[in-house]
């Protein structure tokens, strides 16, 4: 029996930090990493009440944090966010508000959707966090169509599609990443890729080296970075953003991270993945990496780590308590917001 291997640490100085990241970057890992550890909770919860059958669906993404957390560092409150399946994170650290993210899992008569729209498939439109789609792919080719719009009109703003692994076989991501080298548009493809399409591992549906590689085919820079690396990640995502901002073009970044949870609470990755895979996860959790560069930088300690946990915690649970009392949508709502009219009369508000 060999033992798991090691948490791989974070290592790097102050100066090199100011240098990627600023001069705030201290202020800028606390943060994150206290978004970080509401991410970890709210997972947590939401898949025991998925599983007690308070909630219908849920697809965490612990594992992925970094990505989320440095796109939110990275970006402006004039940009926007096209999801995939594990980015709420994005739209929460930006101010969308975790009680109003709770209504939509539960569905309820407050979800801004009022239940007919999938849970974790939320939209924010005052974040500009568009919401995903169970297609594959799609948001690939919405994005790069926005980002044209945004280049028409002389908006300086940036548009960030979010997709996995998978997608880069999907028609969207090749008509997306070619429009968006044709049109110069201002937009960064993100790919997260968690090395799994559901079950499918990532060599069995491409035969690159490194999906980053993809780009060249359509004229793009691509770049792989480590995912589990917050501070890799927000420090070539900020470059990519500005380069989109200034017309230089967009860019593919493939970020490399480990899912550390089924696909899906519909999901049992125990029948596909190795028996090793979660050591070999946990190995590059980008949580405790930065966890453990913040208490090597005098950032953290166990007194502020536990005192953040409790927040998180606290106010996952009261999320969960307003949500879990408000009413369920009545059955008029299915027209709210669909037609003006309803049989001559005005459609119900």
């Amino acid at each position: 029996m060999t033992d798991a291997p090691a948490l791989v640490p974070l290592d790097y100085s102050a100066h090199t930090l100011g240098e990627l990241l600023g001069p705030e970057w201290s202020d800028s890992l606390v943060r994150a990493f206290r978004w970080m550890t509401l991410a970890r909770v709210l997972d947590g919860r939401m898949l025991a009440l998925q599983r007690q059958g308070r909630i219908g669906f849920y697809g965490p993404a612990t594992g992925q944090e970094a990505v989320s957390v440095g796109a939110a560092l990275s970006i402006g409150p004039t940009d926007w966010v096209f999801p995939g399946l594990r980015e709420q994170l994005v739209a929460l650290a930006r101010g969308h508000s975790l009680t109003t993210y709770m209504h939509h899992l539960f569905a309820d008569d407050r979800d801004p959707a009022r239940g007919r729209q999938m849970p974790c498939h939320p939209s924010a439109r005052e974040v500009r966090y568009v919401s995903m789609s169970s297609v594959i792919g799609t948001q690939v080719t919405q994005a790069v169509g926005l980002a044209y719009g945004l280049k028409l009109r002389g908006d300086p703003s940036v548009a960030l599609a979010f997709f996995g692994d998978g997608a880069t076989s999907a028609n969207d991501f090749h008509a997306g990443a070619n429009l968006a080298a044709v049109w110069n548009a201002p937009v960064v493809l993100c790919c997260t890729n968690n090395q799994w399409a559901i079950s499918v591992p990532v060599e069995h549906q491409t035969a690159v080296a490194t999906l980053a590689e993809k780009a060249k085919a359509y004229g793009l820079p691509g770049e792989r970075v480590d995912g589990t690396d917050i501070v890799a990640v927000t420090s070539r995502l900020r470059s990519a953003v500005a380069r989109a901002r200034s017309g230089e073009g967009p860019s593919l970044l493939e970020f490399v991270v480990y899912r550390m949870t089924p696909h899906s609470s519909s999901d049992d990755p125990t029948r596909y993945q190795s028996a090793d895979w979660m050591a070999r996860a946990r190995a590059r959790d980008p949580y405790l990496r930065l966890e453990g560069l913040l208490r090597t930088l005098g950032l953290a300690d166990d007194g502020s780590v536990a005192a953040w946990r409790e927040e998180s915690d606290a106010s996952v649970r009261a999320a969960i308590a307003e949500a879990e009392a408000a009413p369920s949508p009545v059955p008029e709502s299915l027209l709210t917001d669909v037609f003006e009219s309803v049989d001559g009369r005005p459609a119900p508000s």
